[in-house]
């Protein structure tokens, strides 16, 4: 196994974790969780689509049943993360840190797909191709 699959493999495995267990606490917690959205400015309706995400995401990037739906998902957890990212910090609270590491965990497996998947993500840049001179 390559460094890259490894890369991608515990990046993803962590950050599908990540959200799964996000989804299982917005789901538990709803009436907590809807207060601390409540405490950003942003509408209580939010967390039933954000707990549909959390799973749904996931789902997409795991099972790989179609590449742009995939990539897609990719795109909506980097919104999330980085909204959630400002939130945190306009909020002051200090809960923007697990948002980073998220971040960072997306980033790293969308980089390293390619290197781990066999249908190729078109969206990847390739670091590994060589320019011609």
């Amino acid at each position: 196994m390559t460094k890259g699959t490894i890369a991608y493999w515990a990046s993803t495995v962590l950050l599908c974790s990540i959200y799964g267990a996000g989804a299982v606490m917005y789901i538990l917690q709803r009436s907590l969780v809807e207060e601390g959205f409540a405490h950003f400015g942003y509408p209580g309706y939010l967390v039933v689509v954000l707990i549909v995400v959390k799973i749904l995401a996931p789902l997409a990037i795991l099972s790989r049943a179609s590449v742009k739906l995939s990539d897609l998902a990719y795109a909506g957890m980097l919104f999330h993360l980085l909204l959630a990212v400002s939130a945190h910090l306009n909020a002051g609270d200090g809960g923007f840190v697990p948002a980073l590491v998220a971040l960072a965990l997306l980033v790293t497996s969308f980089l390293t797909q390619n290197m781990a998947r066999k249908r190729r993500s078109p969206n990847v840049p390739n670091f590994h191709a060589q320019t011609q001179a």
